[in-house]
């Protein structure tokens, strides 16, 4: 009965986070257990009593900063002078400019929003269609979930009780191959459709357009850097991470004006409070599955098919791309996660930083991917194309991230390589 109210308001139209926690009342009432009642509350609130989860409106912030402070134009010239000389140099300059910015937001949505607003018309500029240039800047934002700092690997980390630094690294290779898989459709891409031939910047513009970015740069190695050195945790390095973008978009570039700061303020800790809200009432209704033993029986079902770590992993990920069509990917890794996690480590013997990568890569697919598909729909507001459109330019992408997550399910070592 529970699941029926669950998929009633699901199609409803209700947010998600209203939709998890008036589940978890439904099913309170319904088995009249007072106990689960006077624990309500103590659920939601444990849910973020989380050092972690500070994290996320940090690294939010220091995007805000970091857009309002023109760091991230300087951040897409300096990437001109690496890429942009090569045919099609544009869509290589759009995909490096979003390696750049997924190692400042985190966040999958806000960088397919601002990249779309940067690169689009650009590219619409040098003959590109507005097709094509809308879905390489949204597979870009694939690659936020994935290169470190990641919004969802924060949230795995809480919920799967792992160190976050650790969940940082886990990601960096696969990161990488993501990367090079993007570039190498898009050279295939090229060859077929014959992009414009880019023109090289000169030495003395190339000079002042990597002196310009250099402090900007300093965001992501403060991040990373802090993390890998044992410097700061996560958290502290997202808020060293916004005040450099506060003092460089301020100080050094003058184009953070402080009249702005209170709009920007807001912003951040309304999308942070959406998140830290939806995180609060997942954990209720996390809390009633595992009350339930939903995964002792799941894990029951799931080994009388399969005892290959591998084949498991396939049904999992086929499983989690029906979920992202539907769920928002933060809604859809905390549902799934208390589930699948200790079946994929108890019952498989699967690692649970590999998990986590080959889950948080597998759900921020359904950004792209109808009937949902939050971020066509971003990408379509920010470029005039149509979805439908967009889709179709962005079926070669998605293929090679279906291969890509195949190939993290398969081979353990690409994900735990640097943690080892």
């Amino acid at each position: 009965m529970t699941g029926a109210v669950f998929v009633v308001l699901l199609l409803g139209g209700v947010p998600i986070a209203v939709v998890l926690a008036m589940s978890a009342i439904f099913y309170i009432w319904a088995s009249d257990n007072t106990l689960l009642y006077d624990s309500f509350a103590q659920q939601m609130f444990s849910g973020i009593e989380s050092y972690g989860l500070l994290a996320i409106p940090l690294f939010m912030l220091a995007g805000e900063l970091m857009n309002d402070g023109g760091l991230t134009r300087r951040l897409v010239n300096a990437a001109r002078v690496f890429v942009g000389g090569f045919r099609g140099g544009l869509a290589y300059i759009n995909l490096l400019a979003n390696v750049f910015m997924a190692a400042i937001i985190g966040s999958a949505a806000s960088q397919i929003a601002v990249m779309s607003r940067a690169m689009v018309p650009e590219m619409q500029k040098e003959g590109y269609s507005r097709e094509f240039a809308a879905a390489t800047t949204a597979a870009g934002g694939l690659l936020s979930p994935i290169i470190p700092p990641s919004m969802l690997f924060v949230i795995y980390g809480v919920l799967a009780q792992l160190p976050i630094g650790d969940m940082f690294l886990a990601g960096i290779i696969p990161g990488l191959i993501l990367s090079a898989a993007f570039f190498l459709i898009i050279a295939l891409i090229g060859l077929r459709q014959q992009f414009p031939k880019g023109n090289w910047m000169s030495g003395g513009e190339a000079g002042r357009a990597i002196l310009s970015a250099l402090p900007a740069a300093l965001i992501p190695v403060a991040i990373v850097g802090g993390i890998l050195g044992g410097i700061a945790t996560p958290t502290e390095s997202a808020a060293i991470a916004s005040l450099i973008a506060f003092v460089l978009g301020a100080v050094l570039y003058g184009e953070l004006k402080f009249r702005n700061l209170g709009r920007l303020f807001a912003r951040t800790a309304v999308n942070a409070s959406l998140v830290v809200f939806l995180v609060a009432a997942a954990n209720v209704f996390g809390w009633v599955i595992i009350y339930e033993a939903v995964p002792q029986k799941l894990a029951a079902m799931l080994t009388t098919i399969t005892s290959d770590p591998f084949l498991f992993f396939l049904i999992v990920n086929a499983s989690l791309l029906l979920i992202g069509m539907v769920l928002d990917g933060i809604a859809a890794l905390i549902l799934v996660v208390p589930i699948l996690l200790p079946i994929a480590v108890n019952e498989f013997g699967i690692d649970p930083f590999q998990f986590g990568v080959v889950v948080c890569l597998n759900l921020v697919l359904g950004l792209l991917t109808p009937p949902v598909g939050a971020g066509l729909y971003i990408a379509s507001a920010m470029s005039g194309a149509t979805p439908t459109g967009i889709f179709r330019a962005l079926a070669p992408f998605l293929l090679s991230v279906l291969v890509v997550l195949i190939l993290l399910s398969w081979w353990p070592a690409l994900t735990t390589a640097l943690i080892d």
